[in-house]
């Protein structure tokens, strides 16, 4: 345990204020550090896929092929900068698990999850994109869980927690967590900018909510809502392969605005 004279204050400002040993603050620059001048790790998530098809659209068009043709195409996009690694969840039509897209971002060392998908609604007026992050309450209850889970060993920000004591990996684990919800929230941010840019967006278009595949708590992630299939005029727009191009670049422009800031 450490004393109060050991005790420093790392980061403040705003409404946060972190207080933690200088033992943990080490730990942490060191984490920081890591993967210095190699490419950023990219996991892109096409929604659905195999036996869950997702989304159906009023004329029939499957959300999980909407996702896949769309995600495929920010990724050429972003590998031909030669600045990103780009990983994929699934390339083909298959069913991976919530929790298995999660661990195959983390065990890629991945710097930024995004997961595709295109939205229906009761409402078959209602259309354009939406963003999602993940809610302060889910996140809270679900990353807690995760941690008692995996005996907060987990590979936070790329650090074996087992290694140290059990004040710094509590301390490491709080930092990750809340350092990854801004840092999500930075991306979102500059998704809906891009998007924006060239298409229809929903009211509101920043939402949070507890999807299971943004509960990774050290990798910055967002959800991506393509549309409304269950409007019958943006289904038509989804299915067309040059208005999945212009998605594609404002994903890809919305990934270059994130890094460009961080």
């Amino acid at each position: 345990m450490y004393g109060r004279r050991q005790m420093i204050r790392l980061m403040s400002g705003g409404a946060v204020s972190l207080v933690f040993s200088a033992k943990a603050a080490k730990v942490w620059a060191e984490t920081l550090q890591r993967g210095a001048g190699r490419r950023h790790v990219v996991m892109l998530d096409p929604g659905h896929g195999g036996q869950d098809p997702g989304a159906i659209g009023v004329s029939g068009t499957r959300e999980k092929f909407i996702a896949l043709d769309t995600a495929r195409a920010a990724a050429r996009r972003l590998e031909a900068t030669g600045r990103y690694r780009v990983l994929m969840t699934r390339d083909d039509d298959q069913y991976i698990p919530l929790t298995d897209r999660v661990e195959m971002a983390q065990k890629a060392g991945a710097d930024l999850f995004m997961s595709v998908h295109a939205d229906a609604n009761h409402n078959h007026h209602i259309h354009g994109a939406s963003v999602y992050t993940l809610s302060e309450k889910a996140s809270d209850e679900e990353a807690a869980e995760l941690a008692a889970r995996e005996n907060r060993s987990d590979r936070v920000a790329g650090v074996d927690l087992s290694h140290h004591e059990p004040i710094v990996s509590e301390i490491l684990y709080d930092l990750a967590r809340r350092q990854t919800n801004n840092m999500s929230q930075r991306f979102a941010q500059a998704l809906v900018a891009e998007l924006g840019r060239e298409i229809p967006l929903l009211d509101n278009t920043h939402r949070s909510a507890g999807f299971v595949v943004l509960k990774a708590p050290d990798i910055p992630s967002a959800l991506v809502e393509l549309g409304c299939l269950s409007n019958a005029s943006e289904e038509r727009q989804l299915r067309d392969g040059r208005y999945q191009q212009k998605l594609a670049e404002s994903l890809a422009r919305s990934v270059n605005d994130y890094f460009a800031k961080v």
